[in-house]
């Protein structure tokens, strides 16, 4: 967004996940200075832009898409608020594009009625728990985000989301496959709940399910909001 564009002109240091680091490359000037990480270090990825905050600098901690939908805002919060009040640097979140409302703008109107997300990772959340929200928003008829839905670690929990939204969604259901979105490769696709191509589906993947009233027409995703 323009905003977060303004923020990152202003800052003088980055710090973020690599790969984010170099697709924001374009953007950096020669006197701004960048602090790679990697990825799973997104507590020592938050303290050291707030250390350098503390100092003085201004710093941009980044993430990708919008830092406060599974990204970075949240936890730089956390640790912002366990200082004392007079110690506590100038913090702002700045609003970015979430990867669902990209995915939905390639394909038409799908978020157009009640939506969610939910993460299928379980690093940080029990499968338990992932599972019992999945059968909550499937039976409630929401449309739904899908993120994190499959890596080598876990590629039995895609199927398995599957499975749950097909005891309460038609076989027929839209379902939209977008992978590696703004990028050089990327994918987006559509298919329903009965013939969805889940070996295609990795880390860079998002999906988005439609409710009982979303259809596809001339190649294009639509829930509608009942205007």
């Amino acid at each position: 967004t323009q905003d977060a564009r303004f923020a990152l002109s202003k800052s003088a240091v980055w710090v973020g996940y690599k790969r984010y680091l170099d697709l924001l490359e374009p953007l950096r000037k020669p006197n701004q200075v960048r602090v790679d990480s990697e990825l799973t270090f997104e507590r020592d990825r938050c303290k050291k832009a707030l250390n350098l905050a503390i100092e003085g600098a201004k710093v941009s901690l980044i993430s990708s898409g919008d830092s406060g939908i599974y990204g970075m805002a949240g936890l730089a919060l956390e640790y912002w608020l366990k200082l004392a009040s007079n110690d506590r640097p100038h913090f702002k979140v700045h609003p970015g594009i979430s990867a669902f409302q990209v995915a939905a703008s390639k394909v038409g109107a799908p978020l157009m009625h009640d939506f969610c997300a939910i993460s299928l990772s379980d690093c940080l959340t029990s499968w338990e728990i992932i599972e019992k929200r999945l059968k909550a928003v499937a039976a409630s008829d929401f449309v739904i985000a899908l993120y994190n839905p499959k890596s080598q670690a876990r590629p039995w929990q895609l199927k398995k989301a599957l499975e749950v939204l097909l005891e309460y969604r038609s076989r027929d259901t839209p379902v939209l496959l977008a992978h590696q979105l703004s990028r050089k490769a990327e994918e987006v696709s559509l298919h329903t709940l009965s013939n969805f191509p889940a070996n295609k589906v990795d880390m860079l993947s998002i999906l988005l399910v439609g409710n009982s009233s979303s259809f596809v027409q001339n190649g294009l995703f639509l829930t509608p909001r009942g205007y």
